[in-house]
């Protein structure tokens, strides 16, 4: 177990977290008007229906901005980290860690794909590392 703090799925984000504990990662699309949006919300905050559902992502996307992260948030975390916001290429923004061995190395336009690292036997978070 890490002492980093865990997250705890909710009834609108629990589908998130069985997906990444499969090793799949999904994002909420509103079916009225087709947005993709990051975090789960009760209602759609393109057009504010409340009709939406879990879509497959392939997980590919590019670095849209990135911050390196020199004092941890937190206990369990370990600094420096390279912090970023992953334009999906699919659709929808996911603000995430991006592993590219130095923190320094990873940079705007990075072509990134997801990879799934297990935080608890219950938890499994979505990290991003360069695209081979």
């Amino acid at each position: 177990m890490s002492a980093r703090p865990v997250p705890r799925p909710t009834v609108l984000s629990e589908p998130f977290w069985a997906a990444a504990r499969r090793g799949d990662l999904v994002v909420p699309e509103c079916v009225s008007c087709d947005l993709r949006f990051f975090v789960p919300e009760p209602a759609c905050p393109g057009c504010m229906a409340r009709d939406w559902r879990y879509a497959p992502s392939s997980g590919r996307g590019t670095v849209y901005t990135v911050t390196v992260v020199h004092r941890a948030p937190g206990p369990g975390f370990e600094a420096p980290f390279a912090l970023a916001v992953v334009d999906l290429d699919d659709g929808g923004t996911l603000l995430s860690h991006v592993d590219a061995g130095d923190p320094d190395d990873v940079v705007i336009g990075m072509r990134v794909r997801v990879d799934f690292r297990a935080l608890t036997d219950r938890i499994t978070l979505p990290y991003f590392v360069p695209e081979s």
